[in-house]
């Protein structure tokens, strides 16, 4: 449980592939301005990180609710249920459909109207041009983006990455910059207008949280930025795959 601005502790844990190959997971803790408390994502806490979150929220009574923001991120969702039953768990329409153990809120995260019962404390994007869900459940790219209003941390899973060396190598070898989830070209929307709309997305969010100081990316680190680093790091990611773009422009003529 890492504390990275007053209202705001980000949770690094871990998640193997095939019992080995550690990728890690996140899940991050806001403070809300009326001092209660917002989950975002799912993560099966250890005893210590478990010991600190309650702590901080009350035995975990003053948490409003858990928010999970990636459709494909389901693994841990039913013990963070049982960890804050009181909690509204708060998904996409899939983790309804692939985590049924869980009592879900009626709501999901995708629909604005649900997004809009936390405008006083986040601010969330949807990639546009890009299916939240594909057929292939390899395909991660897209995701809703959170945004905390009062500190500007951006926590994000997926849809744009910092790669980092595990373990103390991380401590050796510089973070990547962003980039944009590799398999992106596989979540483009099959019509002709997808790129150009994920383009014109990208370059809005560049713009208008260029004031971003952090962000948690799911599933390797956390980066710390400096000014301007946030929309010049997006405006390079895009750059990166505009051969994607291209690509798919010219497949959908």
């Amino acid at each position: 449980m890492q504390q990275l601005a007053e209202d705001f502790w980000n949770f690094r844990g871990h998640h193997r592939i095939a019992g080995v190959l550690d990728v890690g997971t996140q899940m991050s803790l806001i403070r809300r301005a009326n001092g209660r408390y917002l989950l975002i994502d799912s993560y099966a806490v250890d005893e210590d990180d478990r010991a600190r979150l309650l702590a901080q929220t009350g035995n975990g009574d003053l948490v409003e609710a858990i928010i999970n923001v990636h459709p494909f991120h389901t693994l841990h969702c039913y013990s963070m249920h049982q960890l804050l039953p009181r909690a509204r768990m708060i998904g996409t329409r899939r983790h309804q459909q692939h985590a049924p153990t869980v009592r879900w809120d009626p709501a999901v995260i995708e629909d604005p109207a649900t997004q809009q019962q936390f405008r006083e404390d986040l601010d969330f994007s949807t990639p546009d041009g890009l299916d939240l869900v594909t057929s292939d459940d390899k395909v991660h790219a897209a995701s809703v983006l959170v945004r905390h209003r009062r500190t500007g941390i951006v926590h994000v899973d997926d849809t744009l990455n910092v790669l980092a060396a595990p373990g103390w190598l991380g401590k050796l070898l510089p973070q990547s910059r962003l980039k944009f989830h590799p398999m992106l070209g596989k979540a483009l929307k099959p019509t002709p207008e997808a790129a150009d709309a994920f383009a014109s997305w990208a370059r809005a969010l560049a713009a208008r949280w260029a004031d971003t100081p952090a962000v948690c990316a799911a599933h390797s680190a956390v980066r710390r930025l400096q000014p301007g680093d946030w929309q010049r790091e997006v405006l390079r990611a895009l750059t990166d795959v505009e051969p994607t773009l291209e690509r798919h422009r010219k497949a959908h003529l």
